[in-house]
């Protein structure tokens, strides 16, 4: 056994591996999601003592298997016998094979809602506590664990394998979805006391990949996983050494990783007007325009305007709105952009979302108008459970209000 301390980011990578390898063998997602968080709790109990097994992901196929057994003793001696004799015979099922994909597939099966589908997916492949979804959704966490227990129930006996050819454009839009989300939340998380989480963004960057490797002609698939490497080649910049928020504008630029943009700018110029035009692709290009400039002044907010005018036609909504509100004002000065944000004041899907108030903020800020500014700044503070933004929007306020 090995006594390093990388067990607790092995167990959020190994764990939606090793519950595809349950449903797999078993097809009762809801009976192994449990197993295999019982597993995951003995590997915290253990291996901070023992050290990591040499094969951690069997291990842990093997502890949650055995955890069935104890929850299926009730059943008939030829059920069990079935089961301890899969619960021994690992070797097949964890020599290297990753369903993970197919899990991911699973969970955001059609007989679901849109919303169980996203939670559902998040705790089991994207390694969200209860909480954090729960934070992401805006709900209380009995809401949420709820939400999640009908979705396991519901899906109990689905068929573990991925869908057919007929079933995979409806199924593909929600994964893509589900994916998103997932690095949205890695890339700034909604609660705690780090700007990010770097094991959910190298999740979903991994699972996407995994995606188009199944699906290279999508040229979704291939957007997303661009937009995706474009947004977390900035992450090194994000913060300074205090763990205090750099914005974009003035992040120093040779932290910036160098190989991922250009991944991510060769996925953009290969599938950009090869097929129909969807919103990853043009997020991805509208990244590979802000990582391609040498410095903050030299990014051309005319050619990024113009792609939030094609993306707001195809895929109109709030946070599209606000985004676009931002290369507004760059282009046209800062009481344009405070316009456009003028038109989300009536929506209630903004209604508690900080970043309005954080970018209404900025764009007054910009404008000399700095006590609403510096009040946009404190109310934004105030709606975040995010604590580096909370400082950041705090200390922001302050400056401007202080003088």
């Amino acid at each position: 056994m090995s006594t390093d301390g990388r067990w607790e980011d092995l167990l959020r990578v190994l764990a939606p591996q090793v519950l595809a390898t349950l449903v797999h063998r078993y097809a009762r997602f809801d009976v192994c999601e449990d197993a295999v968080q019982e597993a995951l709790a003995d590997a915290s109990r253990q291996w901070p003592v023992e050290g990591v097994p040499d094969n951690p992901r069997a291990w842990l196929v093997t502890a949650a298997s055995r955890s069935l057994v104890d929850a299926w003793r009730s059943d008939s001696a030829r059920r069990r016998r079935e089961v301890m004799v899969a619960a021994l015979d690992t070797s097949a099922e964890v020599s290297g094979h990753d369903d993970t994909l197919v899990l991911l597939f699973l969970c955001c099966h059609p007989d679901l809602t849109p919303p169980s589908q996203l939670a559902l997916t998040l705790r089991a492949v994207g390694g969200l506590t209860t909480a954090e979804i729960a934070a992401a959704f805006l709900v209380p966490e009995t809401t949420m664990a709820q939400r999640i227990s009908r979705a396991k129930q519901r899906i109990r006996g689905a068929r573990f394998a991925l869908p057919s050819a007929q079933e995979r454009p409806e199924r593909l839009n929600v994964v893509l979805h589900v994916l998103y989300l997932m690095f949205t939340e890695g890339h700034t998380a909604s609660s705690g006391p780090d700007l990010g989480r770097a094991d959910l963004t190298a999740e979903a960057i991994r699972l996407t990949r995994l995606l188009h490797r199944l699906l290279p002609g999508e040229c979704e698939v291939a957007g997303l996983l661009a937009l995706m490497l474009l947004t977390d080649a900035r992450r090194a910049a994000r913060t300074d050494e205090a763990g205090a928020i750099v914005p974009l504008a003035e992040q120093r630029r040779n932290r910036w990783d160098a190989t991922m943009i250009a991944e991510g700018v060769a996925l953009v110029e290969r599938t950009l007007g090869t097929g129909p035009i969807g919103p990853y692709q043009l997020q991805a290009a509208i990244a590979a325009v802000h990582d391609e400039a040498a410095t903050a002044q030299e990014t051309d907010w005319p050619q990024i305007l113009a792609l939030y005018d094609v993306l707001a036609q195809i895929a109109p909504g709030p946070v599209v709105t606000l985004s676009r509100a931002v290369a507004v004002a760059e282009v046209h000065g800062p009481r344009a952009g405070l316009a456009v944000l003028g038109t989300l004041d009536g929506d209630d899907r903004m209604a508690h979302n900080h970043r309005l108030e954080a970018v209404r903020a900025h764009l007054l800020e910009r404008a000399g108008d700095v006590i609403a500014a510096g009040q946009a700044y404190s109310r934004a503070a105030r709606m975040t459970a995010s604590l580096p933004e909370q400082r950041y929007l705090t200390l922001r306020a302050a400056r401007i209000l202080n003088g």
